[in-house]
This record gives C-alpha cells, structure tokens and sequence, in this order.
C-alpha cells in the first residue's frame, strides 16, 4: 500500500499507518517532507527546538533531523514498537522523502480524515520547516 502524506496531519495519518501495519500491511509513505504539524509556527518550532536542547549529545532525546525519519519517528510512537509485533509492523514502514522511481507510476492513496482541510484554522508548518528549524541538511 502506498500513501501520500501531502497535507496531511501528521498524528492523524500516523495512526492509521500503524493500525494497518499491525495487521500486517507493507507500507510505503511518500512525500514525507510535505505532512504537516498543526499549530502556530511559531509555538510549534519552539517546541521542537526546547525538545532538542533538551538532555545531552549521548544521552538523548534524539530528535531526526530527516523529514523522512521524522515522520516514522511519529508513526513508532503509535506502535508498541518494544514487542516482537509491534518490531515487525515498525519493519513493515518505508518512509521517503518525494516519489521514488519504484514507486513512480503506481497509484498513491490519501486519508481523508487526516486531511489539512478539517483544521479550524490555516495554522499549520510542514515537516520540512521543522526539520531545517532544527539544523537538518535538506
């Protein structure tokens, strides 16, 4: 199964990606670097840059940098990634950046639950901004 993540909320599609993963789906996001985090800009990079900041270099929180590790860093949140099943659906996640050629021609599904549209407000930032917030290289 393929997904697009463009304009969607991130928390919302994560939950439907790791539910269908449980039950033992491949699954295969693209277009990481466009879902998007709810909120004002402003708030939302304070809270990842303090969330950073936050411990040390070897003890964590690790915060990737990456849109793509990003974005499954927020899907294994919704898994019980410390067992053995929850292991294997986390292993079951390709995450990618834009569309790669494997997956070019193929058709792409959307949630629509999870969609920017249901937000009261236009206040949102992509995974993109926040991750080059945070000092990514993209």
């Amino acid at each position: 199964m393929i997904i697009d993540a463009e304009n969607l909320l991130i928390g919302r599609f994560a939950t439907v990606v790791a539910k269908k993963a449980i039950l033992g789906e491949k699954i295969d996001v693209i277009n990481c670097s466009k879902a998007i985090v709810s909120g004002k800009k402003s708030e939302v990079l304070a809270k990842y840059k303090t969330r950073s900041i936050r411990g040390s270099a070897t003890k964590g929180p690790f915060i990737p940098k990456i849109p793509e590790r990003f974005v499954k860093r927020a899907i294994r949140g919704m898994l019980p990634y410390k067992k053995p099943h929850g292991r294997a659906a986390f292993e079951r996640i390709i995450c990618h950046r834009g569309v790669p050629q494997e997956l070019e021609g193929k058709k792409a599904e959307t949630i629509k639950e999870a969609n920017h549209s249901k937000l009261p407000t236009l206040n949102y930032v992509t995974v993109e901004e926040i991750c080059k917030y945070l000092g990514g290289k993209i």
